[in-house]
C-alpha cells in the first residue's frame, strides 16, 4: 500500500511539473481545409447539350428553349437512345457545376394518379441510368416525376443547368 502513495505522489509531482513547465515546441498549425472537388478538369471544353443540327435518333428532339426531349412509351430506352444519351451525359459531366433536371410524363392512366406517377419515374430512371452511364454523377440529376398531366403525352424532358421547364404552365407554376 505505501508503495502505491509513494508512486501516486511520483506521478502528481510529474504531471503537475510538465503543465507548469513551457513547451519548448512551438504549437503545431491547424489542418489546411481540403480542397474544393474538380468538376472539370481546367481548360477543358464544356459541351452541354447537342447542337441543332447534331443528328439525334429517333424519337428524341432538342427543345426550342434547351435540352433534350425523349419519346418514352415505357421504362426500355431503344439503343440509338440509350448511345445519345450517354454522349449527353458524358456532355453535361464536363460542365463545372448546376444541377440536371429530368422530367418525365406519361399518357395514362388519366383515372389512377399513382400508377401514372410510378410510371413516369420508371422512365425518369431509366433515363438517368443511361447519363450516369456517360459519366454524369447522379448526385447532379433531379428526377421530376410528373405523372399525367393535362397534355398526356409520354415524354420525358432532360433540362440543363438554367433552363426553365417547358413544363411549368402545366404543372400550375
Amino acid at each position: 500500500m505505501r508503495r502505491r502513495a509513494v508512486l501516486a505522489g511520483v506521478f502528481a509531482a510529474g504531471v503537475a511539473r510538465a503543465q507548469d513547465a513551457p513547451s519548448d515546441l512551438p504549437p503545431e498549425p491547424p489542418p489546411a481545409p481540403p480542397a474544393p472537388p474538380r468538376l472539370a478538369p481546367e481548360g477543358a471544353p464544356a459541351p452541354a447539350m447537342p447542337t441543332p443540327g447534331d443528328p439525334l435518333p429517333p424519337g428524341m428532339a432538342m427543345l426550342p428553349t434547351g435540352g433534350v426531349r425523349i419519346a418514352l412509351e415505357s421504362a426500355v430506352l431503344d439503343p440509338a437512345q440509350a448511345r445519345a444519351l450517354e454522349i449527353l451525359g458524358r456532355g453535361l459531366a464536363a460542365l463545372p457545376a448546376g444541377r440536371i433536371t429530368v422530367e418525365a410524363q406519361v399518357s395514362g392512366p388519366a383515372n389512377d394518379v399513382s400508377v401514372a406517377r410510378r410510371a413516369s419515374l420508371a422512365r425518369a430512371q431509366a433515363v438517368k441510368a443511361a447519363l450516369v452511364a456517360g459519366g454524369l454523377p447522379a448526385t447532379r440529376i433531379d428526377l421530376r416525376p410528373l405523372g399525367r398531366l393535362g397534355a398526356g403525352a409520354d415524354r420525358v424532358d432532360v433540362l440543363p443547368p438554367g433552363v426553365a421547364s417547358p413544363n411549368a404552365e402545366a404543372r400550375g407554376r
